[in-house]
């Protein structure tokens, strides 16, 4: 692997190694398993229904799933298009992430990787409480919202500024806050893609990972985080039948 890796290194610009790698990620860590967790519903129907969260009379239509499938694709875009901006004019053909030909050292990858996912989890559930606000709500948050039973692809289904402030940023700027290895940051991004992707896919596997976040586009007040460290901080793990925000 670092063999390999040296040659990509040695072999393409900075610019494109960060690019090509990102949207590669993406592909293989969001796409293909929310393309997947849609199709069961039509490959294996009764497997499907007997480890759905939600019953039948809840769930999308297929215009549904198609007008999501578009928006999510628009949003990919968009990111793709930021992305492009910030390699080579904000940061003028520079990378905000380390590129070199060696592997980074396992105890930095690991003190990245977690530090991320704690920073991640700040960034993500003050900004996605942020828009429960009615005004915010009502203005952007309501979008993903529509999918009171989420699938996989409505991970991404949001409002532009929803979809860069609480969906990109969180997870793009942790690794570039700590100058992370490029490597480090696609383990991340992957990890986060494929997370996000199941707890928003509507079915009971992995112990029932997407349990409280489907709870949460059921009853909208409750599960903002994703690893729940600050809902358990601020006590919105628990339903209560009102709260003010």
């Amino acid at each position: 692997m670092e063999s390999m890796w040296k040659e990509i290194v040695a072999s393409y610009l900075p610019q494109t190694i960060e690019f090509a790698g990102t949207v590669l990620i993406q592909v293989i860590s969001f796409w293909l398993p929310s393309l997947c967790y849609i199709s069961l519903d039509a490959l294996f129907p009764s497997f499907s229904q007997r480890h759905k969260l939600q019953p039948a009379p809840r769930q999308p239509s297929r215009r549904d799933i198609w007008q999501c499938f578009v928006v999510v694709v628009q949003n990919s875009v968009l990111s793709m298009g930021l992305h492009l901006f910030q390699i080579f004019v904000l940061k003028r053909g520079t990378s905000a992430f380390r590129i070199q030909a060696s592997l980074p050292p396992l105890t930095e990858f690991l003190r990245d990787f977690i530090l991320s996912i704690l920073l991640r989890e700040a960034l993500f559930y003050y900004s996605h409480r942020f828009l429960h606000r009615p005004f915010f709500y009502a203005k952007i948050h309501k979008r993903h919202h529509k999918f009171t039973a989420p699938i996989a692809l409505a991970a991404q289904y949001a409002h532009p500024i929803e979809h860069i402030v609480a969906n990109t940023l969180p997870i793009t700027l942790p690794p570039q806050i700590l100058r992370s290895h490029i490597l480090t940051f696609w383990a991340f991004l992957a990890y986060e893609l494929a997370n996000t992707a199941t707890v928003h896919s509507g079915y009971d596997f992995f112990k029932n990972k997407a349990k409280m976040h489907d709870l949460h586009h059921e009853k909208f007040n409750l599960h903002y985080g994703s690893i729940g460290l600050l809902d358990w901080l601020h006590g919105t793990n628990k339903l209560e039948k009102k709260r003010k925000e």
